[in-house]
């Protein structure tokens, strides 16, 4: 097995979860691209059953998990997944799960935006999930976001959230007519958050360097589908990166002679999941 990119080729929802698990287990390392904790993986396992939101299904196998800096991450998520894997016996010590420092991380400030802007948007709603994907993407466009590094440095965490909190309630309490957050909770939780995450944080783009020069095998991993890219889907109605197969390059740091093989899943039927034009023909 040469280096592999999955992608959905539809609006997400393919099957591509399955598809990712068989292949894992050739691969020695998976790479997650971009996207988030949007709609997840349903997986069975010897006979259980697991939701990954954030497809942590290789963690059933040797290859070890990366995030690049590409994916938001919501760390609550991230860390209810990680316990509940280690209920079942699977090992995601940091030996088995890496996330890049430079990952932008979800904030509660952004699932409010989200869910609120939504609500206030009516029948012309978008069909978000909710999850503060959008509004995480906006501040890492808009330069004001905060990444997992930020996480362990209490002074920077501190100006950042006071800056966006600032911002985020006048938007929420002034315009979307939603409740304003409080800064000391979020700010002690993240901070804890980081102490928790900090053996798992590297620069992952060294080490995904060393595995190609090492020869090892990699498999490359998107969210979402074609349809759903914010540049080459059905705008508006569309995530907010890129689940294309070019972004695998992008996205996980490697030139595109390193995408040895492109595998584009569809299914025999179409749906798409939130509003939007559904041509079906």
């Amino acid at each position: 097995m040469a280096n592999v990119a999955v992608v959905g080729t539809q609006w997400g929802d393919e099957g591509k979860g399955k598809v990712v698990d068989y292949l894992s287990a050739k691969a020695d390392l998976v790479v997650r691209f971009q996207g988030g904790n949007n709609a997840g993986h349903t997986l069975v396992v010897r006979g259980e059953k697991t939701i990954c939101h954030l497809s942590l299904q290789a963690s059933f196998t040797k290859a070890k998990v990366f995030y690049r800096q590409r994916v938001v991450l919501d760390p609550e998520v991230l860390l209810e997944e990680m316990e509940d894997l280690r209920k079942k016996g699977v090992d995601v010590s940091p030996g088995c799960l890496a996330l890049s420092e430079k990952t932008h991380i979800i904030m509660p400030y952004h699932r409010a935006v989200d869910v609120a802007r939504e609500a206030s948007k009516g029948k012309d709603k978008i069909g978000t999930t909710g999850r503060g994907i959008g509004p995480c993407y906006e501040d890492k466009a808009g330069r004001t976001g905060i990444r997992a590094a930020d996480l362990l440095e209490p002074d920077t965490l501190q100006e950042k959230l006071t800056i966006n909190l600032r911002e985020k309630n006048f938007y929420l309490t002034k315009f979307l007519n939603a409740e304003p957050l409080e800064f000391q909770p979020i700010y002690d939780r993240y901070l804890a958050i980081g102490g928790i995450l900090k053996p798992y944080l590297t620069n992952v783009s060294v080490e995904i360097d060393q595995a190609i020069r090492q020869g090892k095998l990699i498999l490359f991993e998107g969210a979402q589908g074609t349809h759903l890219d914010i540049d080459h889907g059905t705008y508006p109605y569309v995530t907010s990166s890129n689940p294309i197969s070019g972004a695998a390059c992008s996205g996980a740091g490697v030139g595109p002679d390193k995408l040895h093989h492109v595998i584009g899943i569809v299914k025999a039927y179409t749906t798409r999941v939130g509003a939007g034009p559904f041509p079906r023909s």
